[in-house]
């Protein structure tokens, strides 16, 4: 197979005639770069919403209070109304299944901002009554000091930790956050941390300008006294997401006096469907790239196997020649098979090359939160290589089966 006559032969067939033998290698190497390009893109657009998602967990899912939409044992429908403390621990308590379980609230509602003032600088900011549990449902981390703890909750600790943004708007470059008091509706508190949000998506943004406070502390000094403005939850091994979220709606139907079939009164956000819808979706993605560009390739390979029966017709004088000194079969489609292997490869290997470097050279270029890191792995790359090699080995055989139905005696009278 490393004979150098046989590879010479091999070139001097596929550069007798350059412009057919660059045509059919182009279609070859189309397809594979389409395919190597469709599932770098999909990638990149898997890497981009799974990072808006970084550091979330997976299994969470949030329910908080809407207004009823049902009359129910003399309440009217429109009736707004509240989580309260005794509904912690009645979760806790009647809700199999349950891991982290998070209250809050929030100052000013939902993404309400609050004019915050340190050293005569202001700025609104979101303001969040928490627990510790939600350091392990949220998807920031700590970048100085501490976070909440149990010690914070049971002395009423006036403390908080304060966003990147925060820190941004309210202290010099060179000052120390930690340490300092801050005003927040003209109660003082001191910073113990300072967090940074882990996911990349801008709808995540506002999370660095969040607050966070003990629970406690915050149902005392902004007259929340039995409050609760939503949880944030997280399953056990083996229990759903979905499944928490129904039961707890049931448990809190159940203690409010709401109506078991107004699906108005709780409204909710389950972050594991929104993970298994896009798993799904980029799964799709990846199994459209696949489709469309093994078609392709196919494609650029019958091309290769109608330019290989073509040569095998111009060559039939030689091939009988060869035949009549005995030139066994199994030689005659080596040959063949080798001349078209070589043209698929070379030609699939280039198409290779070239998506990696446009998928590099545009993962550089394009900046958004839901593109990044265009990428292929090596298993892809080798997986691609295989497929090019079967190509290629069929590509050739079909020629090759041609070439040995030419009877010797023919093939020489073809040349006179």
């Amino acid at each position: 197979m490393f004979d150098s006559d046989r590879w010479g032969e091999i070139w001097q067939t596929l550069s007798r005639n350059k412009l057919r033998s660059a045509l059919t290698a182009f279609g070859v190497g189309w397809g594979i770069f389409m395919l190597i390009i469709m599932l770098g893109a999909g990638n990149g657009l898997s890497n981009g919403v799974n990072g808006a998602f970084s550091g979330w967990a997976s299994n969470s899912c949030f329910i908080w209070t809407q207004t009823t939409s049902i009359p129910y044992q003399g309440f009217p429908r429109g009736r707004d109304f509240d989580f309260d403390n005794s509904d912690i621990e009645a979760i806790r308590r009647n809700v199999p299944g349950v891991d982290a379980l998070a209250p809050r609230l929030q100052l000013g509602g939902w993404n309400g901002a609050n004019n915050i003032v340190y050293n005569g600088k202001t700025g609104p900011f979101n303001v969040n009554g928490d627990m510790p549990d939600i350091m392990r449902i949220q998807g920031t981390g700590i970048t100085a000091g501490r976070f909440l703890n149990e010690k914070d909750l049971r002395d009423n600790r006036k403390v908080c930790v304060i966003g990147q943004r925060v820190v941004d708007v309210l202290y010099a470059a060179d000052e120390e956050p930690v340490g300092t008091f801050i005003k927040i509706n003209g109660v003082f508190f001191r910073v113990i941390g300072t967090h940074k949000t882990k996911a990349t998506a801008e709808m995540d943004e506002n999370q660095d300008a969040t607050i966070y406070i003990p629970f406690t502390t915050f149902q005392h000094a902004f007259n929340a006294m039995n409050q609760v403005h939503w949880f944030a939850i997280t399953a056990d091994k083996g229990t759903k997401a979905s499944e928490l979220e129904t039961n707890i709606k049931k448990l809190m139907a159940e203690r409010h006096k709401v109506h078991p079939d107004d699906e108005l009164a709780f409204g909710s956000f389950n972050v594991e469907e929104m993970f298994d819808m896009t798993n799904n979706l980029f799964l799709a993605i990846t199994g459209l790239g696949w489709f469309v560009g093994i078609l392709t390739l196919i494609a650029g390979v019958v091309g290769v196997s109608n330019i290989m029966l073509v040569i095998v017709r111009e060559r039939t004088q030689e091939i009988g020649i060869r035949r009549s000194l005995g030139a066994t079969p199994a030689t005659i489609t080596l040959q063949i098979v080798l001349e078209a292997l070589t043209l698929t490869f070379l030609a699939g290997y280039v198409g290779l090359i070239s998506g990696v470097f446009l998928l590099e050279a545009v993962g550089g270029a394009i900046e958004s939160p839901f593109f990044a890191h265009p990428e292929v792995d090596i298993t892809v790359a080798l997986v691609s290589l295989v497929v090019l090699v079967a190509c290629g080995l069929f590509a050739g055989l079909v020629p090759a089966r041609r070439a040995l139905a030419i009877r010797a005696v023919e093939a020489l009278r073809s040349g006179t």
